[in-house]
């Protein structure tokens, strides 16, 4: 999978499933990321976003039924990049923030890794298909 944009960058995970977490987890790791998290709940991500330090983040939308768009506007304000998760895809953001970069799930990890590397350099990921069922 590697994609050399991402060594040695610190990025935040905020995923509420366990076994998701995980998967990114390793994948971020094995492309020698260092992960800042996994938070799995709204406060806590939310006091992550606005005091670690991290390049780019990665959160899943729904988290436990609160949604985590609080915690990408800290991002946005922040001016640091972010990928959404969605089971719902594009249909999943609130229409003033369709500009928003998701990634619908499941999403092959290759997927993911690809659209982070897109991310610091400036591209916006496309939406996934669900082809590649990692997570």
């Amino acid at each position: 999978m590697s994609e050399a944009a991402l060594a040695g960058r610190r990025v935040l995970l905020v995923e509420d499933e366990t076994l998701i977490a995980m998967l990114v987890e390793t994948a971020l790791e094995d492309e020698a990321c260092t992960v800042v998290g996994p938070y799995g709940n709204l406060r806590e991500a939310l006091e992550a976003a606005r005091t670690e330090v991290f390049d780019l983040a990665v959160l899943d939308i729904n988290l436990a039924g609160e949604l985590v768009f609080p915690v990408a506007e800290v991002l946005a304000g922040r001016g640091v990049p972010f990928l959404l998760l969605s089971g719902y895809g594009e249909a999943g953001l609130p229409r003033d923030r369709q500009h928003w970069p998701i990634c619908a799930k499941p999403f092959s990890l290759r997927d993911l890794v690809s659209a982070l590397s897109g991310l610091l350099a400036g591209s916006k990921p496309l939406p996934q298909s669900g082809r590649g069922r990692d997570a």
